[in-house]
């Protein structure tokens, strides 16, 4: 279990899940899908001419090899190495996932990409990415260790300092919260919410992207000059619910960074990916603008699915994190410090 390097290898194999998440937005944005019009050759070869749409086709199903040779390996790993029973089927359930997941490309390119198949490709994209993130977070050596003999949370003189699990913080006043447990508990809540909303609105952008509706409303941030536009076609009612998602999302974002601020700004491995999450809902905000004053240029395309993937991962990490500091905080849980220590 105590294994920096599997947990390295997990980091790595969901980085370069990130990176093909981009290759595979490219493809989409390019309109580069049929490109190569057989599978899983590529127009009967195994190394094509880079040119044109192949460039992106080809190079997506190159990276995407490249992602279920690492994903093998690490599944391998994680059953050979990992000796909690749940996190080596994590590692299968994975290994399942990017199989189904390469089985529904080819589907899509043989079928000439409907619009049905080409979603469940996209989505489940981003659920093998919250999966490898999962797997990044739990090979973590510290994650979930023993505390017996060792206070997490205390103070040496003037000096506070705390731990819970792979995070430690120092200098910092310890008691934000007269009941921290109760606190961890609503944040990892609220956390879990955020996420799910997230991955929902994701889905509602896959709809979008695949069914060409990501102009049928052409201005922002009005909607033909209006807040609510004629619901006249299905591609400007899933635009629209589009948009609305993303409100939703911002609300959710704002609340969970709220209530980190609040309850939680002295324990920066919660505050950091909270501010992180501000920071990428900005840019994704913009990018979503930019996406339509362009008319779907390539980049701000690209890039709007691929800040919307690390958004979906920075909420699934915070939300992670919150449920181990309230595994650590939950009340009878052996910290080896009394109670009058932890909020000293």
């Amino acid at each position: 279990m105590n294994n920096i390097w599997l947990h390295r290898f997990a980091v790595l194999t969901a980085g370069a899940t990130f990176i093909l998440i981009f290759i595979g937005g490219l493809v989409t944005s390019t309109g580069s899908g049929l490109a190569v019009p057989d599978w899983p050759l590529s127009f009967g070869q195994f190394f094509p001419p880079m040119e044109g749409g192949v460039l992106f086709e080809h190079g997506h199903r190159m990276a995407a090899t490249l992602v279920g040779f690492l994903m093998t390996l690490l599944a391998i790993w994680i059953y050979w190495q990992e000796s909690r029973r749940w996190v080596r089927r994590l590692g299968l359930i994975a290994l399942l996932a990017i199989i189904l997941q390469g089985l529904l490309g080819g589907i899509t390119v043989l079928l000439k990409l409907p619009t049905s198949v080409s979603v469940a490709h996209a989505c489940l994209a981003q659920a093998f990415f919250c999966l490898t993130i999962a797997l990044a977070v739990f090979t973590n050596p510290n994650w979930g260790k023993d505390s017996k003999g060792g206070g997490k949370y205390g103070s040496t003189g003037e000096r506070k300092y705390g731990r819970v699990g792979a995070w430690e913080y120092e200098g910092a006043e310890v008691k934000t919260h007269p009941h921290p447990h109760i606190s961890a508990l609503s944040l990892t809540r609220l956390g879990a919410l955020t996420t799910a909303v997230i991955y929902v609105q994701l889905i509602l952008g896959a709809i979008m992207r695949h069914m060409g509706a990501g102009l049928a409303i052409p201005d922002f941030p009005l909607a033909f000059g209006r807040l609510v536009p004629p619901l006249e076609s299905s591609a400007v009612l899933i635009h629209y619910l589009h948009r609305l998602g993303a409100l939703l999302v911002t609300l959710c974002i704002s609340w969970t960074v709220i209530h980190i601020i609040r309850q939680h700004r002295q324990e920066s491995f919660l505050l950091r990916p909270g501010l992180l999450l501000i920071g990428l809902l900005i840019l994704q905000i913009a990018l979503g603008a930019f996406t339509i004053w362009t008319f779907k240029a390539v980049l701000p395309t690209t890039l709007h699915v691929t800040v919307g993937a690390a958004i979906l991962a920075t909420s699934l990490i915070l939300t992670l994190r919150s449920y181990q500091v309230s595994k650590e905080l939950e009340p009878g849980a052996d910290r080896g410090l009394t109670s009058g220590e932890v909020l000293a």
